[in-house]
């Protein structure tokens, strides 16, 4: 494939093909979380069993992205694309007529590794299509849907669920998987370069070990708390198993994930800036729903309402954010989007028993606002300066690291969460202990019991948000450092490039 040829012409049919099959795949990931109460019904499951719909999903998303690099080099992007959005359409079909709960589980696994695909695929695929100096417009496209179809999920699903029956949102993907995979058939065409590489067996395992062990653990930790032998256990041998992997991975020739792409500083830079990001981010898409719903008593549909605004201009504001990358780089865009997230992270460390619903909305939408100016134009800087044929290690090692710290910033804040309720609980209980004012009637120790309840909620929630402003700082700091990675000509490959400071 001529490069320079593809950049002067990019295959915008193409790639619109691998839009609409992400979009599909990222629109099922959070499609399912609000009818999980219905299936537990409907299937006579227990919690921790219909949790497996969600932690199956992910465990095999940490399996199979981690080898997307072997992957992307070994077929052809066309077989690929093809193999991935079959195994999606078979497991959605699957969901939609399964008799039992197993098999639904099952079918959800199917559909993540046609999924998993999908994303490092898209991106391979616009790294290689479009020049270093056009990439940040490309990325912004892919950030629309990235950030957009998951928004969309939770609501829909409080919709479809309210009015049907759960197999609808399976429906409801269904034709659009398929009539993907259709029109890909006739167009598809192969554009990223292949090589022959051979898949270590043995790293594959401890890829699955390490990757799996330390996903499946960070997210129990605040369903079964970190004294569970399930969770530290699984955390420990996930840990173990990664160290094995890494080094494994640095000795060898041709590695399955390639970990000495971190000698470019702007990459590993980007690649901790991300981490850091993505913490501060997840902690308000769980945070806020919980005071919502737990502290002012808002239903789940109007929840995930007060939240769509935010997503959805993260989506669209990630185009606009492409193109202001492209002309004026990275740290500009990261240091004003960073600071719009620490001052709105901090008002949201300082809301109240009645803080106004819209007062909330406002102060998340624009805290996304903020987010949307960091994420995408730093993950492309980093990328930028990666040579061509790192490029497919370089989006597997990005979307391993959202999924495991996005796991484990959760698990952490939730954690700092309840045990600043647990304290807060104990100080209000034992001041109303002292005040002699205590009710004498059920009804009025019932009441006084649950105004101890929501007050330390909301000291909970506060104190995370506060957590999560420190965090955001870090990032801010962490920004200063970038520079921005610029071509010395827009024919020459990536690692031909040089660095100015932005």
């Amino acid at each position: 494939m001529d490069i320079q040829k593809l950049h002067d012409k990019p295959p915008y049919g193409m790639i619109a093909i691998l839009f609409i099959g992400t979009f599909v795949a990222f629109l099922n990931n959070t499609l399912l979380n609000v009818a999980l109460p219905t299936i537990m019904t409907e299937f006579a499951v227990k919690p921790s069993e219909v949790q497996w719909l969600t932690t199956g999903y992910m465990l095999v998303n940490g399996i199979m992205i981690p080898a997307s690099a072997f992957f992307v080099q070994k077929f052809t992007n066309r077989k690929l694309f093809l193999t991935a959005m079959t195994l999606f359409a078979l497991g959605t079909f699957l969901a939609v007529i399964t008799p039992t709960f197993g098999l639904l589980i099952a079918a959800r696994m199917i559909q993540a590794s046609g999924s998993a695909m999908m994303v490092p695929l898209l991106m391979n695929i616009m790294l290689t299509a479009f020049p270093i100096e056009r990439r940040g417009t490309a990325m912004g496209i892919f950030g629309l849907v990235m950030f957009t179809a998951p928004a969309i999920g939770p609501t829909l699903s409080g919709w479809v669920v309210e009015h049907y029956s759960w197999r609808t949102l399976f429906v409801i993907v269904l034709p659009f998987a398929v009539l993907t995979l259709i029109y890909a058939f006739f167009k598809l065409r192969n554009i990223t370069p292949n090589r022959d590489v051979k898949l270590d067996i043995f790293s594959l395992v401890l890829s699955s070990i390490g990757f799996g062990g330390l996903l499946y653990g960070f997210s129990s930790a605040g369903d079964k708390g970190w004294t569970s032998p399930l969770v530290y256990g699984t955390i420990i041998i996930g840990a173990i198993a990664l160290v094995a992997f890494i080094i494994r991975q640095l000795r060898m020739d041709d590695p399955m994930l390639d970990f000495r792409i971190y000698k470019y500083p702007m990459f590993a830079l980007a690649s901790v800036i991300s981490i850091v990001l993505s913490v501060a981010m997840f902690s308000a898409m769980i945070l806020t729903p919980l005071y919502v719903q737990n502290v002012r008593g808002i239903a789940p549909f109007e929840a995930g309402i007060l939240m769509l605004p935010g997503a959805i201009l993260m989506g669209l504001m990630s185009p606009i954010t492409g193109r202001l990358f492209d002309k004026y780089g990275a740290r500009a865009m990261a240091v004003i989007g960073l600071s719009i997230t620490i001052i709105t992270t901090f008002y949201l460390s300082r809301l109240g028993l009645d803080s106004g619903y819209y007062y909330i909305m406002m102060l998340y939408t624009i805290r996304m606002f903020g987010i949307s100016l960091v994420s995408m134009p730093i993950m492309t800087n980093g990328l930028n300066q990666l040579p061509m044929q790192s490029n497919p290690h370089g989006t597997a090692m990005n979307n391993t690291l959202q999924q495991v710290s996005g796991a484990i910033g959760t698990a952490i804040l939730l954690t700092i969460m309840t045990k600043r309720m647990e304290s807060s609980g104990a100080e209000l209980a034992a001041k109303a202990a002292t005040s002699g004012t205590t009710p004498t009637t059920s009804e009025g120790l019932a009441a006084l019991q649950q105004g101890i309840e929501t007050q330390a909620m909301l000291d909970g929630v506060n104190y995370a948000f506060f957590i999560s402003t420190v965090v955001a700082v870090v990032a801010l700091i962490l920004t200063l450092f970038v520079k921005r990675v610029v071509p010395e000509k827009n024919d020459l490959p990536v690692d031909k490039a040089q660095e100015s400071k932005n």
